[in-house]
């Protein structure tokens, strides 16, 4: 599949990572580097503005990496674009270290995963149908 792409980032555009990545990894766009406090939150541009078919969504997810070693993460996980949608890709971020973590422009900070999804209509109804599970909610199926 093709997309189209404005970069106003001055990066490379995202490329994946190995052969068989999932995520197109996402780079911060900032004329000066932003430091997250803990539990702080912040919206980071990726200068990319893009265009996805009709039927898609690109979903914005959490790097493992910066994750597991900084605490950094993408709050609205995963966050979905639109393909209606026409302006900037950002990333909001979140800190949930205990230390600073300044983001530097042009540094890896997400992943963008492309897929095709679908749209429903509902069907109001009386009664749903019965299952073995039932109306058990968290927790019903086994331990944890």
């Amino acid at each position: 599949m093709i997309i189209k792409v404005i970069n106003n980032s001055g990066h490379d555009l995202p490329q994946y990572q190995t052969e068989l990545s999932a995520g197109l990894d996402l780079r911060a766009h900032l004329a000066t580097p932003v430091t997250i406090k803990p539990l702080e939150r912040q919206l980071i541009g990726t200068g990319l503005f893009i265009e996805l078919p009709a039927g898609y969504e690109a979903q914005i997810r959490p790097r493992s990496g910066l994750a597991y070693k900084h605490g950094l993460t993408v709050l609205n996980t995963p966050g979905t674009i639109d393909a209606d949608y026409r302006g900037e890709v950002k990333v909001l971020l979140v800190n949930l270290s205990n230390e600073d973590f300044t983001v530097q422009n042009g540094e890896r900070i997400a992943q963008m995963v492309v897929a095709k999804h679908e749209q429903i209509k509902w069907e109001a109804a009386e009664i749903l149908s019965d299952t073995e599970r039932g109306a058990g909610g968290y927790g019903s199926t086994g331990k944890g």
